[in-house]
């Protein structure tokens, strides 16, 4: 055959080639497309001003810490402990979900607040710990929330993440609630609670209401992550306001007492609940009161020199 023959083919199989290449990449693109999860934070959301003295509070360059006295109902029993909230601003990376190394326009400012609980139940300690990222704009959900407790039986590590709808996964050493992983429509979170109130609580869901119970407490007295319906009310007496969240179908009951002005400082809080497992669970109430506060950069207070300020907040 001669080449002048041979050279039109090759031309043509080359180019079907290409075309045939072309079409599958594009159809992988699109397949990555329609694949891609939509972010509620990639959403264009209105976002709500935030005031001067909430600037000059919260971007001081340092945290809110709070200490607590703490009385906590475990096993049937109150047991004396101690409590602490850690408040402070911080650039949140809304894909990955962790705080932001660098400044960005693509991050998310929130007002971070990690909770911690210090009890004995008997011979052995109970360490809890709660986290929370809240934008400041209040006009989203909390974008993740987290909880984890240490005990001498073992320890439990649980997370939901904001994003197309929330996303929740957990480890523990309970064969019944090893390793779940498990998607739900997003709704209230009593974790995020703690944080909206603190920016403005004028925006607190109120009336009947759907909402997920704290993580922490779905922990300790082993119930289903989920919404459960409740019913949510704010009331002031000039000083100090509470809000208070009853849950029927669990018959419990949350009040948060906080200053009726800014910054809206939690002052103390109680959690009514039954307490124990099977006939003999019996209501009792968790309750906390305030120690003292501390506006400081704890994370450059590091040194055995700087051991006073804990004593100083009662820790």
């Amino acid at each position: 055959m001669k080449l002048s023959h041979i050279i039109p083919k090759i031309a043509r199989l080359i180019i079907a080639i290409a075309l045939f290449v072309s079409c599958q990449e594009k159809n992988s693109a699109a397949e990555e497309t329609l694949q891609k999860p939509e972010l509620e934070m990639d959403k264009p959301l209105p976002k709500n001003p935030l005031t001067e003295d909430f600037k000059k509070y919260w971007y001081a360059g340092n945290a809110e810490i709070t200490s607590y006295r703490l009385e906590q109902a475990r096993y049937g029993e109150l047991r004396d402990g101690t409590a602490a909230m850690i408040y402070v601003t911080e650039p949140f990376l809304p894909n990955k979900q962790v705080k932001a190394d660098r400044a960005s326009a693509d991050n998310i400012s929130v007002l971070k607040l990690n909770a911690t609980k210090k009890f004995l139940t008997g011979i052995y300690p109970y360490s809890i710990m709660n986290s929370t990222f809240y934008p400041v704009r209040d006009n989203q959900h909390a974008l993740k929330t987290s909880l984890s407790v240490q005990e001498w039986c073992g320890h439990v590590y649980a997370q939901l993440n904001n994003r197309d709808q929330f996303e929740f996964t957990s480890h523990s050493y309970f064969e019944s609630e090893a390793d779940q992983a498990f998607s739900m429509e997003k709704t209230n979170l009593e974790n995020e609670i703690w944080t909206k109130i603190r920016i403005n609580p004028n925006n607190l869901p109120l009336g009947d209401i759907s909402m997920v119970p704290s993580l922490e407490y779905l922990r300790l007295v082993h119930k289903k992550v989920k919404a459960y319906s409740a019913m949510a009310n704010l009331s002031s007496n000039h000083e100090t306001s509470t809000y208070t969240i009853h849950y029927p179908e669990l018959e419990r009951t949350l009040k948060i007492d906080f200053t009726s002005d800014f910054p809206y400082a939690i002052e103390s809080w109680t959690e009514e609940f039954k307490s124990g497992f099977g006939p003999n669970a019996k209501v009792m109430t968790t309750s906390a009161t305030k120690i003292k506060t501390l506006k400081t950069a704890y994370w450059g207070q590091n040194s055995n020199n700087d051991l006073i300020l804990r004593d100083s907040l009662g820790l």
